[in-house]
């Protein structure tokens, strides 16, 4: 009997440390290992020029991860606040964060915190874009503010007369884009999306065939096409003269979706609330759901990084796609 333990004793050993290090492709989470997800909810996902990959987190702050390990900065960190809905990086290399609480950039050591006081619109903020000459602008719960690196400047956009769902606020910016023209988009929560050349603005709503007036995303595909997401009416593509709207009865899966990425093999993937992930290759949809391993189908962010990989950001915590499955990231990772 003692000889069996000592046998099973060593074969356990064996299993948990190993003989020798484990192969980059073969890093997974051991049974024994608890899986504990890096955050209940990845709100965004954002990589730097350095390579690190960024998580803004709905209760948790925000999470890096450097290729070795995690780091959590929250308000004890000096973090604006901490549920985080965007983030960027200017060209000096600071990164912004929008939060509940303000924006705060972080210059690789420190936080410094911007809030109404120091001229933004509002101290919720939503989004943030870096646009090609440097300018910083912030999309909050009370419009737009633009940043030139010494002051905010308040940014009005065209009042629009629409109806609106009075659970938004029309005057909320959910999203900004550039265009390859350098036009600037804002997705606003109840008004449409508005487009400033430089000059002036012009607004879309579903008067012009927009599909709903509540634009969560705004994303550009390899063709130049702009793809804008709603709150409950699907998504639009335009190609600079017509809208084009797909909703479920086209395959899109729901007509709540958050986020858009057009990846670089052309697809555009969608993150939708409550049906999973979906990919659209030009012609079809291919809905992803528990089947090929998500657990949770409520998605809110995805992103490709500069290796390729595809990331999600669930419900229920970070995940990677293979190609053909979802696997979930946990703090243990695994990340390759």
């Amino acid at each position: 009997m003692r000889l069996l333990y000592i046998l099973l004793l060593s074969l356990l050993l064996t299993t948990a440390c190993g003989t020798e290090p484990a192969k980059e492709s073969d890093q997974s989470v051991p049974s024994f290992i608890p899986k504990v997800q890096i955050s209940a909810y990845i709100r965004r996902i954002y990589e730097d020029k350095k390579g690190n990959l960024w998580l803004a987190t709905t209760n948790d702050g925000v999470c890096r991860y450097d290729g070795k390990g995690l780091t959590y900065f929250t308000k004890k960190e000096g973090l604006a606040g901490v549920c985080v809905k965007a983030i960027a990086e200017d060209k000096s290399g600071n990164l912004w964060f929008a939060t509940e609480g303000g924006v705060s950039k972080y210059d690789g050591k420190t936080f410094t915190t911007f809030r109404m006081k120091d001229g933004l619109a509002d101290n919720d903020a939503w989004s943030i874009l870096v646009d090609k000459a440097g300018i910083i602008w912030f999309g909050t719960a009370a419009g737009v503010s633009r940043y030139d690196g010494a002051t905010f400047t308040a940014f009005p956009l065209p009042a629009v007369n629409v109806e609106h769902d009075p659970k938004y606020d029309p005057r909320q910016v959910w999203d900004i884009f550039e265009d390859k023209d350098g036009s600037l988009w804002f997705a606003t929560a109840g008004a449409g999306v508005s487009r400033y050349d430089g000059k002036g603005f012009t607004t879309y709503t579903t008067n012009n065939g927009l599909a709903g007036n509540k634009v969560c995303w705004i994303e550009a595909d390899k063709s130049g096409k702009l793809w804008f997401s709603t709150r409950g009416n699907g998504v639009s593509r335009y190609d600079g003269k017509t809208f084009t709207t797909f909703t479920e009865k086209d395959g899109l899966g729901s007509n709540n979706i958050w986020e858009i990425m057009c990846d670089r093999a052309g697809n555009v993937w969608f993150a939708t609330s409550g049906h999973g992930a979906v990919r659209y290759d030009g012609k079809t949809f291919t809905t992803f759901t528990e089947q090929e391993g998500i657990t949770q189908n409520n998605i809110q962010s995805i992103y490709e990084d500069r290796t390729g990989k595809l990331w999600f950001g669930f419900s229920g915590g970070l995940f990677r796609f293979d190609g053909k499955g979802f696997i979930n990231v946990t703090k243990n990772g695994p990340w390759e």
